[in-house]
C-alpha cells in the first residue's frame, strides 16, 4: 500500500483529502506542507513560522505499542514550536478515537475548549464537528492557536478546492469560532472520569 492508502484506509471518508489536494501541497506548497513516511508511519504535517499543524498521523497496527507515535511527536516538539491537531470526539462505538485521545493526553496537549470547529465535508455533504488539541511550548493562549487554525485552514484545507472537489469549503469564519464561554467539556479530563467509573 502507498501511502496515500494507508492514510485513506485509517480516516474517515469526511476527513480525508483527495490525493490531488495532498501531491499538490506537497509540490507546490513544498516549503510549508511536508510528508514524514516510514515502514510503518505516514506523518502529514504543516510547518509555518510560529507553529506547526498535524494534518495526519498513521501508525501501522504491526507497530503500535512500540513507541512509534511516541517518537513521531517528540521529532515535532522538538522544532520548538506550538503543535495544533484536530481530532475526533470519543465515540464509545469506535475505540480508536478513545485510544487516540489517550495518546495525545499522555504527550501532554490540552483540549483548546474555546475553539469551535465545524465544517462541512465536501464529500459527503454532512456536517463534522471536531476538536482542536494543542500542545505549547511557550503556553500559548487559546486564541493564538485559534489564530493559527484559521491561517492552516485556509493556506492548506481550502488551498485549490475548488479546483479538486468541484465545490469550495466553507469561508473560515462559519467554520472557526472562539468563545470563552463555550460550553463544552474538556474531552481529555472527561477520559479519566471514564476510566474511573
Amino acid at each position: 500500500m502507498n501511502w496515500y492508502e494507508k492514510l485513506n484506509e485509517y480516516f474517515p471518508v469526511e476527513e480525508m483529502k483527495s490525493k490531488e489536494h495532498m501531491e499538490a501541497l506537497l509540490k507546490e506548497k513544498s516549503d510549508v506542507y511536508y510528508k514524514d513516511e516510514g515502514e510503518y508511519h505516514v506523518l502529514m504535517y504543516a510547518e509555518f513560522d510560529s507553529f506547526l499543524f498535524i494534518d495526519y498521523v498513521y501508525v501501522s497496527t504491526a507497530a503500535r505499542g512500540q513507541g512509534l507515535g511516541h517518537k513521531l511527536i517528540e521529532k515535532m516538539k522538538a522544532k520548538g514550536k506550538p503543535i495544533i491537531l484536530e481530532v475526533e470526539p470519543v465515540d464509545y462505538e469506535d475505540s480508536d478515537t478513545e485510544a487516540r485521545l489517550r495518546f495525545y493526553q499522555r504527550e501532554g496537549f490540552t483540549h483548546a475548549q474555546s475553539i469551535g470547529y465545524t465544517r462541512r465535508s465536501v464529500v459527503t455533504n454532512e456536517m463534522n464537528s471536531m476538536e482542536i488539541l494543542y500542545w505549547s511550548p511557550d503556553d500559548a493562549s487559546e486564541e493564538q492557536i485559534f489564530e493559527q487554525m484559521k491561517k492552516m485552514y485556509t493556506e492548506i484545507h481550502t488551498y485549490k478546492d475548488e479546483q479538486f472537489y468541484g465545490k469550495s469549503y466553507q469561508p473560515v469564519e462559519e467554520v472557526l469560532t472562539h468563545d470563552e464561554k463555550r460550553d463544552t467539556e474538556d474531552i481529555l479530563d472527561e477520559l479519566g472520569k471514564t476510566r474511573q467509573t
